[in-house]
């Protein structure tokens, strides 16, 4: 009789001195990547520059129009949340593109409206406001965690789709990206991480234990999508194991969503719906399966 497979989890150390070749082999198809090869750097690069010029025209719509725009990134940890707004910011003026990554909530944040201090970082007039991470940290980190009662995620995601049409009904335009990668390619980057002096402060105790809570994050993922996906405010799915790709696609699809002057549709391009996806696709087609 064949032993079963040994779980490359179950070993995995983000700071052992050499990454298991199983898991190195894995990491771009795992969770159900459709491409087998990364993005050319070349097409890349050329895609990206044409995109970043449109961001330019959107910012320049948003400060004449006065509109308000939220954009809200979740995902798992080490998906490529950062560097998607980096890129997505990156030609942006800071003063009119602000980006929000909140830490733990005070004592005195605690005590208040679980909504209350995302509600006072919402953006202004003529502002972006990009959530690196959100409200949502309800719906994942706390209660795979503990820091929350099962009770409160569950009025958690009650709440969330009226407190986003409120938002709406006021004026503000939320998108929301769900950046999605495989179990394989999440241990392969927190590796990476641990070993690059430059983003080993990246890795938090949350991170280092986020492989052992890979199921329990599956669950809570999947009913968040179910139960937080609205007409005012729906997520689009973004498989990320190829930063590259997910990069482009997120910008693409911000852009596609925005009714901005001057839009260059041409230069947008057409989106990639392998890598771009509803969350009724994903969810549909079992995304968060191995």
């Amino acid at each position: 009789m064949s032993k079963k497979p040994k779980d490359p989890a179950q070993a995995f150390r983000y700071d052992a001195d050499v990454l298991p070749r199983q898991i190195e082999k894995a990491a771009l198809a795992s969770g159900g990547f459709p491409y087998d090869k990364k993005l050319d750097q070349k097409r890349y690069e050329k895609e990206l520059r044409l995109l970043q010029i449109e961001l330019v025209k959107v910012q320049n719509w948003v400060r004449t129009t006065g509109e308000r725009i939220a954009i809200v990134f979740e995902g798992r940890d080490a998906a490529g949340k950062g560097g998607a707004i980096q890129r997505l910011t990156q030609h942006l003026n800071p003063r009119s593109a602000r980006i929000v990554a909140l830490s733990k909530p005070t004592t005195t944040e605690a005590g208040q409206w679980y909504f209350q201090r995302y509600a006072a970082r919402m953006p202004t007039r003529g502002e972006l406001a990009i959530f690196d991470r959100s409200w949502y940290n309800r719906a994942a980190v706390e209660p795979v965690f503990g820091f929350c009662t099962p009770e409160e995620t569950d009025h958690f995601l009650d709440e969330a789709p009226a407190f986003e049409a409120m938002l709406t009904r006021d004026g503000i335009r939320i998108v929301k990206f769900f950046l999605h990668i495989g179990r394989e390619m999440q241990m392969k980057r927190l590796y990476e991480r641990w070993h690059d002096p430059l983003d080993r402060w990246k890795i938090s105790d949350i991170d280092a234990k986020a492989i052992k809570k890979w199921n329990a994050y599956s669950a809570a993922f999947e009913t968040m999508l179910k139960r937080t996906d609205s007409a005012a405010a729906p997520w689009t799915v973004i498989r990320a194991n190829d930063k590259r790709r997910a990069r482009l696609e997120v910008i693409r699809h911000l852009l596609d969503v925005l009714p901005y002057a001057e839009k260059d549709t041409q230069a947008i391009g057409t989106p990639d719906r392998s890598i771009s996806i509803s969350a009724a696709t994903f969810l549909g087609t079992g995304g968060e399966e191995e």
